[in-house]
């Protein structure tokens, strides 16, 4: 890969590949086949119409959109215009939009759907410096509104009458010309705007096919919301750069439908898809025949000692290897073949991936490599190398990137990688960027094989009334292996002892409930009662026996519905906004600490 900007990549695998399916898309007719050729023409031609709309190097364009083939294209005309793309999360609300648009001082803002428009609309009404609105679908009874296909007419006009000029612009864009400002999630207080120039990218995408080996056989089943670095990186400049195909899901509840159909080689995601994936198949197996639960359990120990002589990079038994091929054939196949049966690698980043899951997984012949990073790295700072993984560690610092251990076992980190700043924020630059190296916030240590294994983020960290330190995460990620719970928040800092918020996996506490013959007319009514508050206390239990003492939780409650976005209690990333929940729940954790706890 010789380019040096995020649209000399994609060009160059144009003109290298030429795929008849570089883009997937499903429609009422079926699956839809865009060729590399067609996308590049679409690419062209929207920056050419970008460019008389007076888009010119260093404008910001925001992109408030779903998942679409519309995505890349608009992405890469900002990119090839040498502009800067201000990507905005579809779920976040008018105010949340209007802010970023605001701080980004955005010239041209594109939208999705009619009612992403309205929220646009909304958020930049009194902002004088967003000139142009472009909706990607047709708007009813506003023709004042271009559409995203009016646009790429245009631009084929403008096309034919300057055949040269998108190449003129192309060749102007710089590899240290800024590229994206990606604000983050915004736990705590206000969204930063992350400045990632095209290098920042391109050198982490080039870093990472050197671990990762990606080509032309392989094809991206992309659902992560490209909103994120990490799906815009690794779902999308990584699979251009290798030569691979890119399919989009509907949605991230048609993941599995979708990959029977598509039949992808490759999945990129989040903890929570595997933890939940791994949820759904341990829960679909319970409602089988004895018989075919006993041969799952077989097959799954066979799969998961195999796993683990893979870890501990020993050679199985010959007796555990025919058993493990003969359980492949009888379990493994069957979970494989419900993603396509082809899939050979997954792809886990964003925060740490339970042990426990990624051994299944390994189990189930679907090997993941977990990495570690942050928007602000572009997004890769550690990756698991094949055939070398290690469960629970984000394996060594990927080429080219420097890592280190800091004061309080915070891990910083410098290289090519590393943003410029945050746009516009002086202060928060000065704190994250010191002596040249990035502080990630994060806490961690390096094993005696340079692998990282990442211990909580230090704004995380309980410190207990007695002075004790317990990482929270690692517990709760504990906690949401049972199938009962699906979201856990422990809290305990400068408090006696360690309590934790409950958010059940209500479908699963329902049929619990209709098997054991217990009324209820709607699911919260269930949380009241004893045999449920005792099913939650053995799943603490079961996770208690290994804690030290001070790492015990002594108390829970349950909360009466699921957590979401929409209610601003979880990142667009499915991260828990710690904060949050504890404002809006205060008087429920002072009830967890009304009238002290037993040992």
């Amino acid at each position: 890969m010789s380019a040096g900007t995020l649209i000399g990549v994609f060009l160059e695998s144009v003109a290298t590949h030429r795929r008849p399916d570089q883009f997937m898309i499903k429609t009422a007719q079926g699956w839809k086949s865009i060729t590399a050729e067609q996308a590049a023409r679409d690419v062209e031609c929207l920056a050419l119409a970008l460019r008389e709309m007076s888009v010119t190097r260093g404008d910001r364009v925001a992109l408030l959109s779903e998942n679409r083939y519309e995505w890349p294209i608009v992405d890469l005309a900002v990119q090839g215009l040498g502009a800067v793309l201000v990507p905005i999360y579809p779920t976040l609300l008018a105010h949340q939009v209007g802010y970023i648009v605001g701080n980004a001082e955005a010239k041209v803002a594109i939208t999705s759907t009619p009612p992403q428009l309205d929220k646009m609309r909304q958020a930049t009404a009194g902002l004088d410096h967003v000139r142009h609105h472009i909706s990607i679908e047709p708007i009813p009874g506003a023709p004042e509104v271009p559409t995203l296909a009016a646009q790429l007419a245009r631009g084929e006009a403008l096309r034919t009458q300057e055949p040269a000029a998108f190449a003129a612009a192309v060749a102007a864009v710089r590899p240290d010309d800024l590229a994206t400002l990606i604000y983050t999630s915004g736990t705590t207080g206000e969204p930063k705007g992350a400045m990632l120039t095209h290098d920042n990218i391109v050198s982490n995408v080039r870093a990472c096919l050197q671990v990762i080996d990606l080509g032309p056989q392989d094809r991206c089943l992309s659902f992560l919301p490209l909103c994120h670095i990490f799906e815009r990186m690794a779902g999308m400049y990584a699979m251009f750069a290798g030569g691979a195909s890119i399919a989009y899901a509907e949605s991230i509840d048609t993941v599995a439908a979708n990959a029977a159909e598509v039949r992808p080689t490759i999945l990129c995601g989040v903890p929570r898809f595997y933890e939940k994936a791994y949820a759904r198949i341990v829960d679909n197996v319970r409602t089988q025949p004895p018989l075919r639960q006993a041969i799952f359990r077989w097959g799954l120990r066979a799969g998961t000692e195999m796993a683990r002589h893979r870890f501990a990079r020993t050679h199985p038994p010959a007796a555990l290897a025919f058993q493990a091929r003969l359980a492949d054939r009888l379990v493994a196949a069957k979970v494989r073949a419900r993603l396509g049966g082809k899939v050979r690698m997954c792809i886990s980043g964003s925060a740490p991936l339970s042990p426990q899951v990624m051994e299944f997984f390994f189990a189930m012949g679907l090997p993941i490599q977990e990495g570690y990073g942050l928007t602000e790295t572009s997004p890769v700072i550690c990756l698991n190398l094949p055939g070398r993984e290690k469960p629970g560690a984000v394996g060594p610092p990927i080429p080219g990137v420097e890592v280190r251990i800091g004061e309080e076992g915070e891990i910083l980190t410098r290289g090519p990688h590393v943003m410029r700043g945050y746009f516009r924020n002086e202060e928060a630059s000065r704190v994250a960027l010191r002596d040249g190296w990035f502080h990630t916030g994060d806490v961690g240590q390096f094993d005696d094989e340079n692998y990282l294994h990442i211990t909580d983020r230090l704004k995380d960290l309980i410190v207990t009334a007695g002075g004790k330190k317990v990482a929270p995460q690692p517990i709760e990620a504990r906690l949401k292996l049972s199938p009962l719970i699906g979201e856990a928040v422990l809290i305990g800092d400068r408090r006696p002892y360690v309590v934790a918020l409950l958010a059940p996996q209500f479908a699963r506490l329902e049929s619990e409930a209709r098997q054991r013959g217990w009324s209820f007319e709607r699911p919260a009514d269930l949380l009241g009662r004893p045999e449920v508050l005792a099913l939650f206390q053995g799943a603490l239990d079961t996770v208690n026996a290994d804690l030290a003492k001070f790492e015990k939780i002594k108390r829970f409650a349950l909360f009466d519905r699921e957590l979401s976005q929409e209610n601003g209690e979880l990142t667009p990333t499915l991260k828990v906004k710690r904060r949050v929940i504890m404002d809006k729940y205060g008087a429920m954790i002072e009830g967890l600490y009304r009238g002290g706890a037993s040992d």
